[in-house]
C-alpha cells in the first residue's frame, strides 16, 4: 500500500482525480485518523452526492459515530491497477528485484525506472514521474 505522503504527492504534486467507487480505499487526511484506511462500499461507506458534491457516507454504526466527510478531505489510497491505469501506455514491466533488499521496478517506455520495496508505491513513483 502507498503511504500517505505519496498519496497527498499524487494529488498536490501529479494532479491525480479522483471518482470515488466501490472498492476503493482512502484515508480521512487528519493526524488522529490518517492511520486508518477506509474502504467504499454499499455496505459501510458509499458515495452520496449532496449540492453537486461528493460525500463518503458511513452507514450503521461501524465507523464511530463519523456521518459523512467531504471527498476533498480525504486521501485516495489507490491500487496497483489503479496506479498501472494511469501511467496508460507509458508503462512497459514491472520486475522483481532479487537481493539483499529485494523490491520492485516499474520499467517505463522512455527506460526509466521506478524502484520500492512494495509494489504499489513503485508504481506511485512512476505516476509522479510522468505526470
Amino acid at each position: 500500500m502507498i503511504t500517505v505522503e505519496l498519496a497527498r504527492a499524487l494529488l498536490r504534486e501529479a494532479g491525480v482525480l479522483w471518482e470515488p467507487a466501490a472498492g476503493d480505499r482512502f484515508v480521512i487526511d487528519a493526524e488522529l485518523l490518517s492511520g486508518e484506511v477506509f474502504w467504499i462500499s454499499d455496505l459501510t461507506v458509499e458515495v452520496q452526492t449532496y449540492r453537486d458534491h461528493s460525500l463518503l457516507g458511513f452507514n450503521g454504526t461501524t465507523e464511530w459515530a463519523l456521518d459523512s466527510v467531504a471527498a476533498d478531505e480525504v486521501l485516495w489510497i489507490p491500487w496497483e491497477h489503479q496506479l498501472r491505469a494511469l501511467l496508460g501506455d507509458r508503462f512497459a514491466s514491472m520486475e522483481r528485484m532479487p537481493g539483499e533488499i529485494e523490491g520492485y521496478a516499474v520499467v517505463l517506455t522512455d527506460g526509466s525506472r521506478h524502484v520500492d520495496v512494495d509494489p504499489e508505491r513503485a508504481y506511485a513513483h512512476a505516476v509522479l514521474a510522468v505526470l
